[in-house]
């Protein structure tokens, strides 16, 4: 019998072996980076930050860094067939591959992961130019996605060593996205706790929240997840398994689509969700919309908030209050054509939760998605 949603107290850590700063960028194995870059400029208002390639002198393939303000992508691209990363795209199409981790010693982080069980991907590495060095160094975790520890104290270029300035006429104005919140991680039936393990084990997080199947469902689907949260709360990882349910759940579609376990979604933060999301809409991107119907007891659930409710309402952003404040967010619709990866937009009024109040709507317009689709 599934218990319900648990909040789990902060442990007393005595030391940080893993002392992390926060998301340094996300790097995504995409089909045609050129137009991927373009597609993130035009949509979510990215600026041209910095690019590699052949002029460069990476002979297999092509990265575009783009930037808002802390918030960094990397868009990659191999220029021949036959090596991992576009086995990586023929597996899993368009998809994240990289979380990268900023540190103060990249060093330090992979001897730490490792020698507690960390499968390593990268031996720390020294990438240097005119414009200073770069330590890189890096670990597995699910599916083929990967932790990046990127140390960048000695270094004052556009981006990394490899890459050149890219400045370009082509630069769409911000949409007002800040920073990555959390990101999300789908992995397979009964192992989310294996994972959950691993994020305590190896690298020092801890279970901050538990959702099971009792909170996440709806009449045909159900999803159990966990957040995982880093000392210092500035990475949150939560990580979601299936959970039974007389139809195909959202995490299942994304495993049959994704042919694996990898990335769900990386969340944005943004200090004004209306403006943000109305400028997103405006510029292409798609949403997921819950009835109408959320709105007529929003208020009653949520209690007071600040923002006016037509505006949140004609938007279709949801709201959920925990103990410390409220939060507002909204979920897109995939960005490519597997139902695989999105993206949410979130802006935080206190809250530290992840919106366990809008999971049932949000379920139930997810569904209505894979219904269209066929996959439900």
């Amino acid at each position: 019998m599934a218990t319900a949603t648990t909040t789990h107290p902060s442990s007393t850590i005595n030391t940080d072996f893993l002392p992390l700063q926060g998301t340094d960028y996300v790097e995504f194995y995409v089909g045609n980076a050129k137009q991927a870059a373009h597609f993130y400029k035009t949509a979510f208002g990215f600026q041209s930050l910095a690019y590699a390639g052949p002029e460069t002198g990476i002979k297999d393939r092509v990265s575009y860094a783009i930037r808002q303000n802390k918030l960094i992508f990397v868009l990659t691209t191999p220029i021949r067939s036959g090596n991992p990363i576009a086995d990586h795209i023929y597996k899993h199409g368009d998809g994240v591959k990289v979380l990268a981790l900023k540190v103060e010693d990249a060093q330090s982080a992979f001897d730490e992961t490792t020698k507690r069980g960390a499968r390593a991907y990268m031996e720390p590495t020294v990438l240097k130019h005119n414009q200073g060095e770069v330590v890189l160094s890096g670990i597995h975790t699910y599916g083929d996605t990967v932790h990046v520890f990127v140390e960048r104290r000695n270094y004052q270029g556009a981006f990394m060593p490899g890459f050149r300035e890219w400045k370009s006429e082509y630069n769409p104005t911000e949409t007002g996205l800040l920073y990555v919140d959390h990101c999300v991680g789908n992995v397979g039936w009964n192992q989310m706790n294996p994972w959950v393990k691993f994020y305590e084990d190896v690298m020092g997080f801890r279970n901050i929240l538990s959702f099971d199947d009792n909170d996440i469902s709806t009449e045909y689907s159900a999803l159990m997840s966990k957040v995982m949260s880093n000392g210092n709360g500035f990475v949150k990882f939560p990580i979601n398994e299936p959970a039974e349910g007389k139809k195909k759940s959202q995490v299942e579609e994304y495993l049959d689509f994704y042919d694996g376990e990898g990335c769900q979604h990386v969340a944005l933060a943004t200090n004004d969700i209306v403006k943000t999301v109305t400028q997103l809409k405006d510029r292409g991107v798609e949403f997921l919309r819950v009835p109408n119907t959320y709105y007529d007891d929003l208020l009653d659930r949520v209690g007071k908030i600040d923002e006016d409710l037509e505006p949140l309402k004609e938007l279709g952003i949801l709201v959920d209050r925990d103990d410390e404040g409220y939060l507002l967010q909204l979920f897109s619709k995939p960005v490519e054509d597997r139902p695989t990866l999105f993206f949410e937009i979130i802006q935080r009024k206190g809250a530290k939760s992840f919106g366990k109040g809008n999971f049932k709507a949000l379920f139930e317009a997810l569904e209505r998605e894979q219904d269209a689709r066929g996959n439900l």
